[in-house]
């Protein structure tokens, strides 16, 4: 059997900022970091703007450090998945969290029903029970649902390690049978 890695990982070139605004940046800033982070900030005042007005010294630090955070710590690769920012998984789990995912039954053959869908509760599992205790327990309570309504069978996702073979020509034939062959021989 073959085995096959993946390289283009190695091979990534990531582009730099060196000038904004007429203003020398040294070395460089990585250019997509730099974009999120403004995106983010912009978004962020924004926000802040519309609900407490402009920012006093006081609130300085509510307006610049959440989104400067969340570029930090977001734009760094993911030690699970290399290929992902932390902020792409973040998105992915809050999505899956609060939306849950369509389940694939028989690779796709058949579409899911909503009864076979995860509810709110078996996703969530024990993340809330600290929530659960506090003044709105009832609140979310109501929002996960009953703990009744967790549908038999419905549990955390199978993990699958799939493993690609390379099958040459006679291993097809020996599957594909030489009856079959010699019929298909026949027709043309």
């Amino acid at each position: 059997m073959r085995i096959g890695n993946t390289y283009t990982q190695h091979f990534e070139l990531e582009t730099k900022q060196h000038e904004l605004l007429g203003l020398d940046l040294g070395e460089g800033a990585p250019r997509r970091p730099l974009v999120l982070g403004l995106v983010l900030n912009g978004l962020w005042w924004a926000v802040l703007l519309l609900v407490l007005g402009g920012p006093s010294k006081f609130t300085f630090t509510a307006y610049f450090l959440p989104p400067v955070i969340v570029t930090v710590y977001g734009a760094q690769r993911s030690t699970v998945i290399d290929r992902r920012w932390n902020l792409t998984r973040w998105a992915i789990g809050i999505r899956y969290l609060v939306l849950g995912h369509r389940p694939i039954i028989s690779g796709g053959r058949r579409a899911a029903t909503r009864s076979e869908w995860m509810n709110r509760r078996a996703r969530w599992g024990t993340r809330l029970e600290f929530f659960l205790d506090s003044p709105l327990g009832g609140l979310i309570e109501r929002w996960l649902g009953d703990e009744e309504s967790i549908p038999e069978g419905a549990g955390a996702p199978i993990r699958l390690a799939a493993r690609p073979r390379l099958y040459g020509p006679d291993a097809v034939v020996k599957a594909y049978g030489r009856k079959a062959l010699k019929q298909q021989r026949g027709k043309s």
